[in-house]
């Protein structure tokens, strides 16, 4: 009897990976917390608030890899959001103290298994890929000794003077279409065009920037930017998960500008516990498009430099 190669090998772990994902996050919003929320600043959370990057390469995670490292930043009280392999620890002079157990960060891939190519072959048709994660380990920087000093130091939050007047360069420097007034938020993607209730209308000033940041994360989905798919009407599951997308890219996009992230939606979070039960691979391709918005909205910031990519960060596990 022949052995299974890797690939078949792989194959048995790829929909546990996903579901060991989506169970935990689908848990923590059962418990009434919400993954991409946390207690920042607070003596629960010791690490200030920030996104996770790889302590070697200065490259930021994102999609999902931000929320399981956010959660693990949380649960055990870490003082900071920079992350290592094993074999990174060593190259940097460092090393991992004995009994710590890592983080798992996950890298998206595809293969094309063996009957897919033969059948391809015999039809002419062309070969399709099957998408699966990689799993990877990491380890908080609090987690390892003899690095050097700047690479354990966590970096200082911005100014909190200059985080509003950031958030109202982007809202200009993207082109969208931004109206001020009525009583309630929303984008228009038909005309293609966000309106939010004058600042005065909130209770916190801070809470009109986030507001701002969600309904624009809503129009990178227009055709003429990322090209999502907003056509659900609402109470469909197509409306809830673009109103995932948005609530995700919201609290990506507030915390790389130092704005403490919070739940804008929460009357949604039925809906989306329903999209995740239904579809395990959802919540990955929720932050995976979250991502990508936070990243275009963040181009716009004055002084941006372009955003380092999720699969940029984790590829370079593989390579370590």
């Amino acid at each position: 009897m022949s052995k299974p190669n890797a690939c078949a090998r792989a194959g048995l772990d790829r929909p546990n990976l996903y579901t060991e994902i989506t169970d935990k996050i689908i848990a923590e919003l059962e418990a009434g917390r919400v993954p991409w929320v946390q207690p920042w600043g607070t003596a629960v959370a010791r690490a200030p608030l920030a996104m996770p990057k790889n302590a070697s390469t200065d490259r930021s995670y994102s999609g999902i890899n931000i929320l399981l490292l956010w959660g693990s930043t949380i649960e055990h009280g870490y003082s900071g959001q920079s992350w290592l392999t094993f074999r990174q620890a060593l190259s940097l002079g460092g090393h991992v103290r004995k009994g710590e157990r890592g983080t798992t960060v996950v890298y998206a891939d595809r293969f094309v298994p063996r009957d897919e190519k033969r059948r391809a072959a015999e039809t002419g048709d062309e070969a399709q890929a099957i998408p699966f994660l990689k799993r990877f380990i990491v380890f908080n920087t609090d987690q390892c000794a003899g690095l050097p000093n700047e690479i354990a130091t966590a970096a200082p939050p911005p100014p909190p003077g200059l985080i509003e007047p950031t958030v109202e360069a982007l809202i200009k420097a993207t082109g969208v279409t931004f109206r001020i007034g009525g009583d309630r938020a929303f984008y228009a993607p038909a005309e293609d065009f966000v309106q939010v209730p004058p600042p005065q209308a909130y209770f916190e000033p801070i809470n009109w920037h986030r507001t701002a940041l969600h309904e624009l994360g809503h129009a990178t989905g227009h055709p003429s930017r990322l090209n999502r798919d907003q056509s659900g009407s609402y109470g469909t599951k197509k409306y809830a998960f673009e109103e995932l997308v948005a609530e995700l890219s919201s609290a990506f996009s507030c915390a790389s500008l130092g704005i403490v992230p919070t739940v804008r939606h929460a009357d949604y979070i039925g809906s989306w516990l329903e999209v995740l039960r239904e579809d395990n691979r959802a919540i990955v391709r929720a932050a995976s498009q979250a991502s990508k918005a936070a990243d275009y909205l963040l181009g716009f910031v004055p002084g941006s430099i372009e955003p380092a990519s999720l699969d940029s960060a984790v590829a370079d596990h593989e390579a370590a």
